[in-house]
């Protein structure tokens, strides 16, 4: 797989050069910017950056502004920017998620703060990348389906069936993603108990997939599964997610919240609603989801 590449844009050449510290020991490729006029030059002549680490305050064309232009271009909006701020308050971080803005760093932070949201970031454009190779495989097939139900234990069968189901969306991508989402926070959350704290502690530490396997691992995990139930009818497709916990309050996370912005989780829910599906729906007490797509013609 090849290195995944960064733009960072940030008109303090101190700050570039903490940056470029902080990420000195790992594999990404790292493409300066003085400011947002550069930024905005170097995105449109190459669509390739896996994710943007943007200032917010800067002179002349700040990060508010290419947020702005990154969101109105079809081939630069999926690319996740992480905005870094000394403006943390309530209504700067609100405005930046407005805008598309799904990561937040407060300046001064630490490098595993940076190392975390650049990781989730640069973890969910790969996901899309081999998802989308994916769907074309299970295209064929599961077009003949009507009805079915599955069982999933792990992360890996996760995205496997949500790219097979989604290759029946009209969004097949994007669906991908939010059934992967869906289900994997079944497995996590529901089925193996890691919180919202924990899990973020755990990717922070690069520990998350690796905590997965062990406690996928451990006696009364071992039989646990996420049912997975699907019903088609004419131009939709509705999908039944089922965990075996207590259930959850869902309803904070079905938007992005500035609360959550400086942490490199809890967004699934929130893109799956926003971005994948015509509708979503959590059933009491919370550990059943139905999600409804739109078939492709």
């Amino acid at each position: 797989m090849c290195a995944a590449r960064l733009l960072v844009v940030d008109d303090e050449a101190i700050n570039r050069e903490i940056i470029a510290e902080y990420l000195e020991d790992t594999d990404y490729q790292i493409t300066m910017a003085a400011g947002g006029e550069e930024a905005l030059v170097r995105l449109h002549a190459d669509a390739g950056f896996d994710a943007v680490i943007l200032d917010r305050m800067m002179p002349g064309v700040d990060g508010l502004a290419v947020l702005r232009q990154i969101q109105t271009d079809a081939a630069l909006r999926r690319v996740p920017v992480i905005m870094q701020t000394a403006a943390a308050g309530h209504e700067q971080v609100a405005e930046g998620l407005r805008l598309g803005a799904y990561y937040y760093l407060t300046k001064p932070y630490h490098r595993d703060a940076l190392l975390a949201v650049v990781r989730s970031a640069v973890e969910m454009v790969q996901r899309r990348r081999a998802l989308t190779l994916a769907i074309d495989e299970f295209r064929g097939v599961m077009g003949l389906m009507v009805d079915g139900r599955f069982r999933v234990s792990s992360p890996q069968e996760a995205r496997a069936l949500s790219a097979a189901i989604s290759s029946l969306g009209a969004d097949p991508v994007s669906v991908a993603l939010g059934l992967s989402e869906l289900m994997i926070n079944g497995i996590e959350h529901g089925n193996l108990g890691i919180g919202f704290h924990e899990k973020a502690q755990l990717l922070a530490a690069a520990r998350w997939e690796a905590e997965i396997e062990t406690r996928l691992g451990l006696a009364g995990n071992s039989q646990k599964f996420v049912e997975v139930r699907i019903q088609r009818e004419l131009g939709a497709l509705h999908v039944s997610i089922r965990d075996q916990g207590t259930g959850f309050d869902w309803r904070p996370y079905l938007d992005l919240s500035e609360s959550r912005a400086l942490y490199p989780n809890g967004r699934g829910i929130a893109m799956a609603r926003h971005i994948a599906f015509r509708n979503l729906r959590f059933v009491d007490p919370g550990n059943e989801v139905v999600a409804t797509l739109t078939v492709a013609d």
